[in-house]
């Protein structure tokens, strides 16, 4: 049996460093907002490239506070519209809607999966104050055209980096020369990270993370996700508790040394699978496949041993918790939440096993 993620397997890869790392933490009587979750924050916000990384307790989290902070700040207020991808998991949605904003669904291009940035400009209003890209599946959802789209209107870039740690964006010159690269998380105004155990970047629980360089920014979530407080016993804003603990930030640090690597081995395996892959850059946290047959092609993986998955069998606009937008038709987003399937694509992964789902995938008729 192929699994399509053997999460033991894959920690098990680091279990002396990991193991380490959880002594460290249990030995120092100090389970938050200690050494072990400064040094991941430094580390994590060196290798986003930003000035700050602020721990939070989880992926969603960490977008909702990002719009309650910018509510804070009087940059936005209740009733503003947020441009986001109609094609991406409820998360992200969810952290808008929480903070009474309004969610203006934009399709994908089907190339990329990605948001279509040449949809994002006639979906802007007055109301419009932000856009917020998803590098979803762990591809780059950036591009050249939305960052000038968001200069042009002065509307704020939020990015969902929650399944694309390590990805980068590379901006090249007419001559097709590198011109610059930067991470996925420093390409916009703030980015929510999610370390979700099953992420490219997993902690062994939940985790999550605002990287940004904007200080006021950087400092108001700090105080939203401690009760609302920056000095102890004083509180300046009505907050929550959203803190990364010790020890998940002492793994995660454990976990980020390797991270390049790990993505390299997913790129390797993707390779196996198509030589000529067309996205951008991408960190493979999914390897989605289309197909107008994806159920009989995910029995047929099954039954010869493969394990897959389906990400996302019901688009947003299609859930119950939505009904409001359950009569709205994105025909794009329906195509794409109907006929993908992942197949397995981790670090754990033989050559052999990728070469075995390749000539499966070749052989179904």
């Amino acid at each position: 049996m192929i699994k399509y993620l053997p999460l033991k397997e894959i920690n098990a890869r680091y279990e002396t460093e990991i193991r380490e790392a959880i002594a460290g933490v249990a030995n120092s009587g100090w389970y938050l907002r200690g050494d072990a979750t400064t040094r991941f924050e430094e580390h994590y916000a060196e290798y986003i490239g930003t000035r700050h990384c602020v721990g939070v307790a989880n992926g969603l989290d960490a977008l909702t506070l990002i719009f309650r902070a910018y509510i804070e700040m009087g940059v936005m207020q209740e009733g503003d519209e947020v441009i986001v991808p109609a094609n991406t998991y409820i998360a992200s949605i969810l952290a808008i809607t929480e903070n009474r904003l309004v969610p203006v669904l934009v399709e994908p291009s089907l190339d990329t999966f990605q948001i279509d940035d040449a949809r994002i400009e006639q979906a802007i209003t007055g109301r419009t104050k932000a856009v917020m890209i998803v590098h979803l599946y762990g591809i780059c959802a950036y591009t050249k055209k939305i960052g000038e789209i968001c200069k042009k209107h002065g509307l704020k870039l939020i990015e969902d980096n929650a399944q694309a740690h390590g990805c980068t964006f590379v901006e090249r010159d007419d001559m097709a020369c590198c011109h610059s690269q930067r991470r996925t998380g420093s390409l916009g105004d703030a980015a929510g990270h999610s370390f979700y155990p099953t992420k490219n970047l997993g902690a062994l629980g939940d985790a999550g993370a605002v990287t940004t360089n904007d200080d006021d920014l950087a400092e108001i979530i700090r105080a939203l996700g401690n009760y609302g407080s920056a000095r102890h016993y004083v509180f300046d804003h009505i907050g929550r508790n959203s803190r990364i603990d010790e020890l998940q930030a002492a793994i995660l640090d454990v976990k980020l040394r390797h991270l390049d690597a790990d993505n390299q081995r997913r790129r390797d395996i993707a390779r196996i699978y198509n030589n000529k892959v067309g996205y951008r850059d991408s960190v493979w946290h999914i390897f989605p496949i289309l197909s107008p047959r994806r159920d009989e092609l995910k029995a047929f993986l099954a039954a010869h041993g493969v394990e897959t998955q389906i990400h996302y069998p019901i688009p947003p606009h299609k859930q119950k918790c939505y009904r409001q937008w359950n009569h709205l038709s994105f025909p794009v987003t329906e195509q794409i939440h109907a006929q993908e399937l992942s197949i397995p694509c981790h670090p754990a992964m033989t050559d052999e096993e990728a070469g075995i789902i390749a000539d499966l995938l070749n052989s179904f008729s």
